[in-house]
């Protein structure tokens, strides 16, 4: 009797592997209920705690490396030809649409996150049937772009991910270092500025404490106009915020505010202070945490520093306009001495390039979990307008590393823009208030338009007598010319955007209404100020 129902048993177990063998083979395993919830294709649990970046299975088209799809058309979803009639007679009620999307739906489509019915329920609840019955129809004809997305909700995947975690309080730890932004309109406007310095003994605010209204009548209204109308507006910190701590011995430049002028702040629209430069440090690691604490408090995000490497190394996001947006930041500076710290695993500083994979690999994590990445870099040589050899081999890091525009500083000298693979480098933003001399200085403005097209723009200044100001448009030739002169491969209209004519690109912008580099407009010299006067590396008159 036992024998004969261990064979039984044996024959059952047989024809059970045949068919789970069979089921495999064809693609068609049974859907599986989990204890913790969420049905998943071929009983592969979707609980990864790793998200798109990390190592983690999703139980969605685990066959696929997470690279672009192969099969990813180009065709924009709003130039598709109508679903065809078979196809919404194979998929003809909700139970087969979420079939379809569970498994057909690859690992690139769901932007690499553990997707479950539990979010194409919420996504159904949010957006409605027909979204989940298009959105499958589209999987069933082969069209598998990410752009569905955005077409069919007003969001990406990145940004409906979010959504979802925060609706149903699930893998909080996506929210973190993630902000909503109010937009002014469909098109997201960000605007950078260069090397600013609020340090009590230096030139700026000395010279400010001799105008009858201090500070202010230093910035020009129109620049703090434009600032605090951006979506968001990004300065470079280049000094500390502390009441305490003595100049590091024998460095020769070194700047500390007191704290409470962090509100002088509110001039330059400050949301954001990228703190990877060379003087966050100059005081020691209690001001840089004074710095760091100073900022935060009065809701201004921080960037590029920390109490230990994994601070230094957060990726601040941004959602606007239904789109992810990553800001990174990271310095080479210093190169050859050892001033400013970097951060390590137990002690404070900034993020370096020394080793650049480091970096890299920040900028690759920033891609793999947003839709844009703006890779910040305090990099090159002061007192010079021309970029060197060792920022474009570090900009071509970057931009493999997964970076769609590049914004680099410290060079105390505006420097110019090149495309790197179609991505914008703009290579040194300048002063913007810091020095005695007359130099010419911009707000960088990062625009993404509703179809998701990314354009650069210069916003024309001029700092002159310790005050920052917009130039006219009659002013603004001379200027565009000048960035012309400086830059590589571009045109620039009349409205300050930046078109890549490398490869014989935008050849329909080389008129004599725009401004082309390699024209040789006039020449240029780092040591001398706009009025002809001598200047030193960091732009104070000699």
């Amino acid at each position: 009797m036992n024998k004969r129902r261990i064979g039984y048993a044996i024959m059952v177990f047989s024809l059970i592997l045949c068919f789970v063998i069979d089921s495999a083979m064809a693609g068609t395993l049974p859907r599986f209920e989990w204890p913790f919830g969420g049905v998943v294709v071929g009983g592969n649990p979707s609980n990864s705690q790793t998200g798109p970046s990390g190592n983690g299975n999703n139980g969605i088209g685990d066959d696929q490396d997470y690279t672009e799809s192969e099969s990813e058309s180009e065709v924009k979803p709003e130039d598709l030809e109508p679903v065809k009639p078979e196809t919404k007679k194979v998929i003809n009620d909700m139970t087969k649409a979420f079939n379809i999307l569970l498994e057909r739906g690859t690992r690139k489509f769901y932007e690499g996150y553990p997707v479950d019915d539990t979010f194409l329920h919420w996504v159904n609840k949010e957006c409605g049937e027909a979204v989940i019955l298009d959105l499958a129809y589209r999987l069933y004809e082969g069209y598998d772009s990410t752009a569905l997305w955005y077409y069919h909700t007003g969001n990406t995947m990145h940004v409906l991910w979010l959504q979802y975690c925060r609706d149903l309080q699930f893998a909080t730890y996506y929210l973190d270092n993630v902000k909503w932004l109010d937009c002014a309109s469909d098109v997201v406007t960000l605007d950078f500025t260069g090397d600013i310095n609020l340090a009590d003994d230096w030139h700026t605010m000395q010279a400010a404490a001799t105008k009858p209204n201090g500070i202010y009548d230093c910035i020009a209204p129109e620049i703090t106009k434009e600032l605090q109308s951006a979506d968001l507006s990004v300065i470079n910190n280049e000094f500390v915020f502390s009441d305490r701590g003595e100049p590091l011995a024998g460095k020769a430049y070194t700047f500390k505010a007191k704290t409470s002028n962090v509100s002088m702040l509110e001039l330059f629209g400050a949301d954001v202070a990228n703190l990877a430069n060379n003087h966050v440090f100059d005081f020691g690691a209690d001001s840089l945490m004074d710095t760091i604490a100073t900022l935060e408090n009065a809701g201004i995000t921080t960037m590029g520093a920390g109490a230990n490497i994994k601070e230094a190394s957060a990726i601040q996001y941004f959602v606007a306009n239904g789109k992810k947006i990553a800001l990174v930041t990271a310095t080479q500076i210093e190169r050859y001495s050892n001033y400013t710290k970097e951060a390590t695993e137990t002690t404070p500083g900034v993020l370096k390039t020394k080793h650049p994979e480091r970096y890299y690999a920040v900028i690759r994590e920033a891609a793999a979990n947003s839709d844009y990445v703006i890779a910040n870099i305090h990099w090159g040589t002061e007192g010079r307008y021309n970029y060197a050899a060792d920022q474009m081999t570090l900009a071509k890091g970057f931009v493999d590393a997964g970076a769609d525009v590049i914004i680099g500083g410290h060079p105390h000298r505006l420097q110019g823009v090149e495309y790197v693979e179609n991505v914008p480098v703009m290579f040194s933003l300048g002063n913007f208030w810091f020095s005695t001399g007359t130099l010419y200085t911009m707000i960088a403005q990062v625009q993404i338009d509703a179809a998701g097209e990314v354009a650069v723009r210069t916003i024309p200044c001029i700092q002159k007598d310790l005050t920052t100001s917009m130039l006219s448009v009659e002013e603004s030739d001379a200027f565009y010319k000048f960035m012309a002169d400086i830059s590589k491969d571009v045109v620039i209209d009349k409205d300050g955007y930046f078109y890549n004519t490398a490869g014989g690109q935008n050849a329909d912008m080389k008129d004599g209404n725009n401004y082309q580099s390699g024209m040789r407009y006039d020449t240029y010299n780092g040591g001398i100020d706009l009025e002809g006067r001598p200047i030193d590396i960091v732009g104070n008159l000699r």
